[in-house]
């Protein structure tokens, strides 16, 4: 039955937290009433999330779990989360409560006043180092200005958006996802809504920076053409290069044959420069077949193990709790 507001949650081994977050989430939506749902995405927990998850199910029935039948990644597990909501407003946000629940009523108020799209945007991180907040802050100012997209800076993945941009969104099955790209391409009215991004409640990051790093590969290969640009412009520094070292060895070897360099080391300075450009230009053009491949492969996104509380929907539906 369809309501008001779906809050989407993705969850991988989120035990220490979980119970936190569905009560202050509960407590936020009590002003909605009955007219709310929180959609907990297990994506392959290893610890006691899914029974934890279960029992919170058992307890409320707003309370809703979908629980995917092993590990597809974090923004595959939003995608499920959305493919299932059926609020006229859809949030999501992640469990670790760096993002605070309670301004989830201040993004319906910005709803309200005919935006379709908020942005939750972190004007302050803590508790995280230097290193890593750099490595963020450059990222998305580098992608923002290689795409032809107006993609928000400094958000993540809590946003609030209208069931239009939702169902948009669900037409797009691309494989390698990068929501917070998809969401900007889209278009509609967009706005962002400032927040502190505290530290984490409990447990570990599910986002160190190996993960991050494969995050914004999937970002600037998905929206942006520098990668293929690149190799071009390497090769075009490499031809100059070239004929400036051909002119210093003829020009040396004019100088004397004290001074003159052996012609054989720009040779090989010359065979392993153009060597590593052609291994990167290779790189970047595999990078972008691996993804077509993907794509055509024609295999489901996700599989859902087991759902809790949803209504029965034929065949697919899992066990309802």
């Amino acid at each position: 039955m369809p309501v008001f507001l779906s809050v989407i949650v993705p969850l991988y081994n989120e035990e220490p937290v979980l119970r936190e977050l569905v009560e202050r989430l509960t407590s936020v939506l009590s002003v909605y009433r009955d007219d709310y749902e929180v959609i907990l995405v297990n994506d392959g927990s290893r610890d006691r999330t899914l029974p934890l998850a279960k029992d919170l199910c058992l307890r409320d029935r707003k309370v809703k779990l979908i629980s995917l039948s092993r590990n597809f990644g974090h923004q595959i597990a939003l995608t499920a989360g959305m493919d299932m909501a059926s609020g006229r407003v859809v949030v999501t946000i992640d469990a670790d409560l760096q993002d605070p629940p309670e301004i989830i009523p201040e993004m319906v108020n910005r709803w309200k006043e005919g935006y379709q799209v908020v942005h939750g945007v972190r004007n302050k991180r803590k508790g995280e180092g230097i290193f890593r907040h750099a490595a963020i802050f450059l990222f998305y100012r580098f992608l923002r200005k290689t795409t032809t997209i107006d993609i928000t800076v400094d958000s993540g993945d809590f946003r609030l958006m209208d069931r239009k941009v939702v169902e948009e969104l669900k037409t797009m099955r691309e494989r390698n996802r990068y929501l917070r790209g998809m969401v900007s391409w889209v278009g509609f009215r967009q706005t962002e809504l400032e927040y502190v991004r505290e530290r984490r409640f409990a447990g570990e990051t599910k986002y160190p920076f190996r993960k991050l790093a494969r995050l914004a590969a999937d970002g600037i290969l998905s929206f942006s053409r520098f990668p293929l640009k690149l190799p071009m412009a390497i090769g075009c520094f490499c031809t100059l290069a070239s004929a400036l070292l051909l002119l210093c060895a003829v020009l040396a070897n004019l100088a004397g044959p004290g001074k003159a360099v052996p012609v054989w080391v720009y040779g090989l300075l010359l065979v392993v420069f153009l060597g590593g450009v052609q291994l990167i230009a290779i790189g970047m053009l595999g990078q972008y077949v691996g993804r077509i491949y993907e794509q055509t492969n024609e295999r489901p996104m996700y599989v859902i193990g087991e759902q809790v509380n949803f209504e029965p929907a034929g065949g697919n539906a899992g066990p309802d709790g």
